[in-house]
């Protein structure tokens, strides 16, 4: 297995696709932390992990608070031994139009995006670096790359992702750390889901037309992105062994976007 005698944190992975990604790793032989602000569903997932034969626990994590984040990765490094590949999943989707985009909003937005790696981040490295050694995966989004209506705070923060998976490949190269990106389309996730009503009302048409005419638009099939697909993605960077694939992103979208 890919993973034996790793440890992997995955944060946003009490659902969807993170969820998703504390699967596939576990079922690679990874000790996996579920972290999520929602813990009860986290121990819910590690617990399922655990029954089907694999390692994990579950992490209680608001990704926007600096003493929750070194808390819960210094409990996983006490349980586990360490921190060997940070997926930095957590994230939310508020929409509006910019011009009457709450400030609140905008902030929380950057809040869980941003800060949340940012923090993540370097609680985490600071492991990787005395270990020399460490992958991070950010899970950016096709909105890293393009801009839609609606998503001005978003599209901002998953463009940020690129910037700081830069950085953190430059600073982190001489201790054998790695980070990049995955930028996966449209996942039929809770998140998502939540999303075809909200722009619907937003721009004056039909649940079936946001999906046909929004998301699946671009698209080179007309399929919505899978969990599954995603974490072949995330796998492929994590499991990366030398800085010869560091400080890039990977686009998942059926050809959505293309570069």
């Amino acid at each position: 297995m890919r993973f034996s005698g790793k440890t992997v944190i995955v944060t946003g992975a009490a659902s969807g696709i993170g969820a998703g990604l504390a699967r596939a790793f576990a079922r690679e032989g990874a000790a996996v932390a579920v972290a999520d602000l929602n813990a009860v569903a986290a121990d819910s997932v590690a617990g399922e992990i655990k029954a089907a034969g694999g390692q994990a626990l579950g992490v209680a994590m608001d990704v926007t608070d600096e003493h929750a984040v070194d808390s819960g990765v210094a409990a996983v490094v006490k349980r586990f031994g360490g921190v060997d590949i940070l997926v930095s999943n957590a994230g939310i989707q508020i929409v509006h139009p910019l011009e009457s985009f709450p400030l609140a909003d905008w902030k929380r937005m950057l809040a869980v995006h941003l800060d949340g790696a940012f923090l993540t981040t370097k609680a985490c490295l600071k492991h990787m670096y005395a270990a020399a050694s460490g992958s991070i995966v950010y899970i950016g989004s096709v909105h890293s790359k393009e801009a839609s209506p609606l998503k001005a705070a978003y599209v901002t923060a998953k463009h940020g992702l690129l910037g700081l998976a830069r950085v953190v490949a430059k600073e982190g190269a001489q201790h054998n750390v790695r980070a990049n990106v995955v930028c996966p389309g449209f996942v039929r996730t809770p998140l998502v889901e939540r999303q075809i009503p909200e722009q619907a009302r937003e721009l004056g048409i039909t649940e079936s037309e946001v999906v046909k005419n929004v998301m699946l638009k671009g698209t080179v099939d007309g399929q919505f992105t899978t969990e599954e697909e995603v974490a072949e993605a995330v796998l492929y960077f994590a499991g990366a062994k030398t800085n010869a694939l560091t400080g890039q992103s990977l686009i998942v979208s059926h050809g959505w976007f293309l570069e």
